[in-house]
């Protein structure tokens, strides 16, 4: 489960960094904060917790027989497959505003789907997440249960910085460009999006392979 706070991370880090480098004009007289653009992320949550909770959840207990519609550790899975979505399109999105031509500037709205995915995923592995440690633990121990749910989070954005460290020591002045360097139009987020997202991919396959055999 650390890899949720990894991507979570991008999304006050890097993703910021990115904005910051886009045409961020809305009209003459107005630019969007690069900051901001986080709030999209909250947003999406915000409106995907009552469509499943209302609509989703409702359908599936029917279909199921399921009360809570999908099991704590399904919700997490689908959770885990939109973080290996959000990297991709993350990827996408760089390598676009990379192959820009030096006097466009890629508008920060391209940004808003990276976002919202965050977002939607929060509403199925955070929840989820806070649920199944609620839960799994006896009633004299709730308290760490939820300690345990609030440390994926924390050690999850100590990871990130010590993965931007190795790639960057990794990548250093290779082929003349680093990675992530302090200048965004030089790096190649891009490669890193991809790595994240490959390290997904594979996190996700070891998710399956162990709830499938939770008791």
């Amino acid at each position: 489960s650390l890899m949720i706070g990894v991507c979570i991370a991008q999304g006050s880090t890097l993703f910021v960094k990115q904005a910051a480098a886009m045409n961020l004009k809305i009209s003459d007289n107005f630019k969007i904060p690069p900051a901001s653009m986080a709030s999209l992320s909250a947003f999406g949550t915000i409106i995907s917790v009552p469509i499943y909770d209302r609509i989703i959840v409702p359908i599936l207990r029917k279909v199921r027989g399921n009360e809570r519609g999908i099991s704590i550790l399904g919700r997490i899975g689908i959770g885990l497959i939109f973080l290996v979505i959000l990297m991709v399109v993350a990827a996408l999105v760089e390598n676009m505003r990379l192959r820009m031509p030096g006097h466009e500037t890629m508008s920060v709205m391209w940004l808003i789907p990276q976002y919202l995915i965050l977002g939607i995923g929060n509403s199925f592995y955070l929840i989820a997440l806070q649920e199944y440690f609620y839960d799994e633990v006896p009633d004299s121990m709730r308290s760490v249960g939820m300690a345990l749910y609030l440390s994926v989070i924390g050690i999850g954005f100590f990871l990130s910085s010590f993965l931007i460290i190795i790639v960057d020591h990794v990548t250093a002045g290779k082929n003349g460009k680093d990675w992530i360097a302090e200048d965004v139009n030089s790096s190649r987020l891009d490669k890193y999006y991809s790595i994240l997202s490959v390290i997904n991919a594979l996190n996700l396959c070891l998710f399956l392979f162990l709830a499938k055999r939770y008791t």
